[in-house]
């Protein structure tokens, strides 16, 4: 069966600092055409970064999206100091937002976060053996964040009860659940 959708036009809607918007016409299988809002991502890392005692680093902020307090693990967009580079853009949010390095780097894996209206493709790593920064890269302006440790119990308890309910946050614990 044939699924493709056939692009007849782009629109752009919007170009931000973080989101591009633009509206698609397309030509469906069938012949039909539809229209398609699409948003456009410079594409994102997060980070299941442990402590040398086997606990999580997650980070409490404001999202003004759900307009809540959210627990996450530490992530960000690739940008131009990235050069479309994930491992460096892994580097600069930990030092950004959790003051760690790494000593040990795996990709887990890879995901598209919303496919029924984004492009966003985030790569999730697994750091360890952290330390310290020695040099202190400015946070994002406007990022405010209360960082707190728990064990992998307690993060499974978090996304029960409802308290952790972000997509990439979940995906990292049930991964981090899962490794003996």
């Amino acid at each position: 069966m044939d699924l493709e959708e056939h692009v007849e036009s782009t629109e752009e809607l919007y170009d931000g600092v973080i989101v591009k918007l633009e509206r698609q016409q397309v030509r469906l299988p069938n012949g039909d055409t539809a229209t398609r809002e699409i948003v456009r991502h410079a594409g994102a890392v997060g980070i299941l970064a442990l402590t040398a005692d086997n606990k999580m680093i997650l980070e409490r902020q404001w999202r003004a999206p759900i307009a809540a307090a959210t627990l996450e693990i530490p992530a960000g967009k690739l940008d131009s100091r990235d050069a479309d580079n994930v491992e460096h853009a892994v580097m600069r949010e930990l030092n950004e937002e959790i003051r760690y390095q790494p000593g040990n780097l795996k990709r887990i894996t890879g995901f598209y976060s919303s496919v029924g209206f984004s492009d966003e493709y985030m790569t999730l790593f697994l750091a360890t053996d952290l330390k310290p920064v020695t040099t202190e890269l400015p946070r994002d302006q406007g990022e405010n964040l209360e960082l707190l440790t728990v064990t992998k119990d307690q993060a499974k308890a978090m996304i029960d009860s409802g308290e952790i309910n972000d997509a990439k946050t979940i995906t990292a614990i049930y991964y981090w659940l899962l490794q003996k």
